[in-house]
């Protein structure tokens, strides 16, 4: 039952939709009418606002650490495993909009930070370091995601590898439009010009 209540708390604190909420309290509309169409800070990004895209950002990071440390302080164990999954689930799938929200990158960073301190960092510097590099928010998402997923192991934390690894693929899979436009050389930069 432990598991059941962390994986509905790690959904409900993931399914906030914050780009969402940040844009319409902003003025800036519904978010999901423009670039993607999801609401997460990429996507929030494109009004033009990057003290709301950095809010979104944040925010996102902020409900999947809470999902993880909230199992954490309460249940412990298989719990947080189940809150961490979930919480991403709920931002990738959010019921008050149609199962149709982010992707979870921001989100599982948040997540990774909660696990472990050693994961969050290793999430958080390769993800900047390589949207530093390259400018293209997809590449550097899906690079971290499957990096520190493989790496927590290595951390000395393999517990957290079943639930990084279906995360990873979550991700993954949500990005294909985007391989297919990097498989191409389409994929926009940040900072880009618009085609």
């Amino acid at each position: 039952m432990e598991a059941i209540y962390a994986a509905l708390l790690g959904y409900l604190l993931g399914s906030i939709p914050f780009g969402l909420l940040l844009t319409k309290a902003a003025g800036m509309g519904d978010v999901r009418q423009i670039g993607s169409g999801n609401i997460g800070a990429t996507n929030v990004l494109r009004t033009g606002k990057k003290g709301l895209a950095a809010a979104t950002l944040l925010l996102d990071l902020v409900k999947g650490f809470a999902a993880v440390w909230i199992a954490g302080q309460l249940w412990g164990g298989p719990a947080i495993a189940f809150g961490a999954g979930a919480a991403v689930i709920g931002h990738c799938f959010p019921v008050w909009l149609g199962f149709k929200g982010g992707k979870g990158v921001a989100t599982n960073a948040g997540v990774c930070f909660g696990l472990a301190l050693p994961i969050g960092l290793s999430y958080a510097l390769l993800w900047l370091s390589i949207l530093s590099i390259f400018r293209i928010s997809s590449l550097a998402g899906m690079s971290a995601v499957v990096a520190t997923a493989a790496a927590a192991p290595l951390f000395g934390y393999p517990e957290y590898f079943p639930v990084l690894a279906a995360i990873a693929g979550l991700i993954i899979y949500l990005h294909r439009a985007n391989i297919a436009r990097l498989m191409k050389g389409e994929e926009p930069r940040i900072g880009g010009k618009k085609t």
